[in-house]
């Protein structure tokens, strides 16, 4: 059966934006005005606010491909909440503009809204405006988005101290080794488009690739458990690179141990497929949008219990840099090495 198909054009930019975002609801109470007007209402009263914004392109960060437009909305939105999560903050409203060549239509644009209506009600954030632009160059999405924090409780990347323990949540590697099982598929595909791809067993790497989630839940934790990081950040290019970030801003080296580094099974067996280092995966891959922090040594009986939580090293002074311990011992200088585009 053929889909249907509405051209943008029948509805106008703004006619475009009203009948994608009318099914957004208010959730949060610093929201006086969201869409319809010329900008934005927010009531913030005492509180701290967080902004943080992402470009995403068509060919340089998604491939539509393999790529649903309904999951691409939802990792939109998602990686954007991470940051102001990764700030001890809560995110509240999201702002929405995309580019749109001719090659979309009004259900496509439905389905890519679809999946950024389900995060901010996963989430509790209101969609409070943007813009659309036509594009010649393929789907363009820009999302801002604003969070609220006591001044007390935001958690910058500068505050770690030596001896201070550093963590991560949940599993790393697994976004990166979804992706490169996407990318073998889709050359397998090209070459032989009768083959269907082949997915099973793979469903964890999938997931954390296409719909990768914010850890809200460990923020959540933390507070109910008493522990305010000195450093935080997420994972979106990689730990070792975040290490970096955090060790240069607060002046300190690190070493973070290889055994500790929390692997997934299907991540390792997709490693092995491809006859690459899982490690250096976990290390650089990026998109995992976990959280790295530090805490100090004193809150090591409280930080112990916390789900989905794990102590990978410690905090050094500076002039020791920054070391990964192998299996065996051995020292190795801690390295953002990256992945080429």
């Amino acid at each position: 059966m053929q889909q249907k198909r509405t051209e943008i054009s029948t509805l106008g930019e703004f006619g475009l934006i009203e009948h994608l975002t009318k099914d957004f609801p208010l959730l949060n109470p610093s929201t006086c005005k969201g869409v319809g007007d010329d900008a934005a209402v927010l009531d913030m009263k005492d509180k701290r606010v967080l902004v943080t914004t992402d470009l995403l392109l068509e060919g340089i960060h998604f491939d539509l491909q393999y790529t649903p437009l309904r999951h691409l909305g939802y990792k939109a939105a998602v990686v954007n909440f991470s940051d102001i999560y990764a700030m001890n903050g809560k995110p509240t409203q999201l702002t929405v503009s995309i580019g749109v060549s001719k090659r979309f239509c009004i259900e496509d644009l439905e389905e890519l809204y679809s999946g950024i209506r389900i995060a901010c009600e996963h989430y509790g954030v209101d969609m409070v405006g943007g813009d659309t632009s036509a594009s010649m160059t393929g789907l363009c999405l820009s999302m801002t988005c604003v969070g609220e924090a006591q001044a007390e409780d935001i958690v910058y990347r500068n505050g770690a101290k030596a001896n201070d323990l550093i963590c991560v949540t949940g599993n790393l590697g697994a976004a990166y080794m979804g992706l490169q099982l996407l990318e073998r598929e889709k050359m397998v595909f090209e070459g032989n488009e009768n083959v269907q791809p082949d997915f099973e067993g793979k469903d964890y790497i999938l997931q954390r690739q296409l719909k990768p989630e914010a850890r809200r839940d460990v923020i959540e934790s933390l507070k109910k458990h008493g522990i305010k990081p000195t450093s935080m950040m997420d994972v979106s290019d990689g730990l070792a690179s975040e290490l970096m970030h955090i060790c240069r801003q607060s002046n300190t080296g690190c070493r973070v141990f290889e055994d500790k580094i929390p692997i997934d099974y299907q991540s390792a067996v997709m490693a092995e497929e491809l006859n690459m280092n899982i490690v250096t995966a976990a290390l650089n891959g990026g998109e995992d949008y976990e959280l790295v922090f530090t805490v100090s040594l004193d809150d090591y009986e409280k930080i112990i219990p916390i789900e989905h939580v794990n102590i990978i090293g410690h905090m050094t002074k500076p002039e020791l840099g920054l070391n990964l311990v192998g299996r065996n011992g051995e020292e190795l200088s801690l390295k953002a090495q990256g992945w080429p585009q």
